[in-house]
């Protein structure tokens, strides 16, 4: 499959089976989405998996967040998540919304790859990822923020990927402005 083919066939399964890709199977996947482009190789990101128990760890942390009782049951909805950690480095020349952008590329790179696979994957994002209850249970650091999860299962049989609608890319591609000439006022 080409990388048009396979970025033309990814959809978001928003329901997935129990079954989850091994960390041997993640880790040339990982490998291969950290190839995204990045200014001067910083490499400004990292990958946290969460599997059985870290889930609840992680639905616990939700609910302290929100000030909820119960955990959040989120976390369970796929057998392996994957944070997604802006880790930020010091750089006269990269400023840190780029190297949000590379850690960006990585999960989505690293989404595409999971769908080719063949697993099913949805990136999840929300409050929850910038609240010190959640940060503390990921073990972020000073300079990290988390910027979501690729929530990751096996694609349930006879269920269709959630819909897409097709980008009109005539409207999303345009040309830069054209320099107007300056008129001269007269007096």
């Amino acid at each position: 499959m080409s990388a048009l083919d396979a970025v033309r066939a990814r959809h978001s399964w928003s329901k997935v089976t129990e079954v989850a890709p091994t960390r041997e199977e993640l880790l040339p996947l990982v490998a291969a989405a950290g190839r995204v482009a990045d200014h001067s190789s910083l490499r400004p990101w990292r990958l946290i998996e969460l599997r059985g128990d870290d889930r609840i760890t992680l639905g616990k942390a939700m609910a302290k967040a929100q000030g909820d009782k119960e955990p959040s049951s989120k976390p369970l909805r796929a057998p392996l998540l994957i944070a997604v950690v802006a880790s930020f480095r010091k750089s006269d020349k990269v400023p840190r919304w780029e190297q949000e952008a590379v850690a960006s590329g990585v999960a989505h790179t690293l989404s595409l790859l999971l769908d080719e696979a063949g697993w099913g994957v949805l990136w999840r994002t929300g409050e929850y990822t910038r609240s010190k209850a959640v940060a503390k249970a990921h073990g972020l650091k000073k300079d990290e923020e988390l910027l979501g999860w690729l929530y990751v299962g096996g694609k349930p049989a006879g269920k269709k990927p959630g819909r897409r609608k097709s980008v009109d890319a005539r409207a999303m591609l345009t040309r830069m402005p054209a320099k107007t000439k300056k008129t001269k006022k007269t007096k």
